[in-house]
């Protein structure tokens, strides 16, 4: 005898539109794994924002990273990005975006500013394994 996974009986929303992927705050949800990565970047600041934390986030990386296509998923959900305080800053090599992401890290030491920043970042190796350049 197999064993059958539960059939999910969460209802799917009767108005529910592509669109909706990013947004959606209950029922099922389709979307890519790159549309994942982005959704996870809101869905922080939102549990964040319902903790009571002030937070920001900050987004960078490689244009040429394996996880290919995330740049533009990022763009295309600006608007989304801007009202939930999270920045996307594409760089043009490994080390850049890594040190743009490390460099959010004194935010946490200025009281004007957010209580801490998310941050995430993409590269195709690190640094360390990257050829070196002269």
């Amino acid at each position: 005898m197999t064993a059958c996974a539960p059939i999910d009986d969460t209802p799917v929303l009767a108005d529910y539109r592509l669109a909706d992927n990013l947004t959606a705050t209950r029922g099922r949800i389709f979307l890519t794994g790159t549309q994942a990565l982005v959704r996870l970047v809101l869905m922080q600041r939102a549990l964040d924002h319902a903790r009571g934390l002030n937070t920001a986030g900050f987004v960078s990386g490689y244009r040429g990273s394996p996880l290919g296509m995330v740049d533009q998923q990022l763009w295309k959900a600006g608007k989304l990005l801007a009202a939930s305080d999270i920045r996307f800053l594409p760089a043009i090599n490994e080390e850049l975006g890594g040190t743009a992401v490390l460099g959010t890290q004194r935010v946490e030491a200025d009281p004007q500013r957010s209580m801490a920043y998310s941050r995430c970042g993409t590269a195709k190796a690190p640094a360390s394994t990257a050829p070196a350049t002269r």
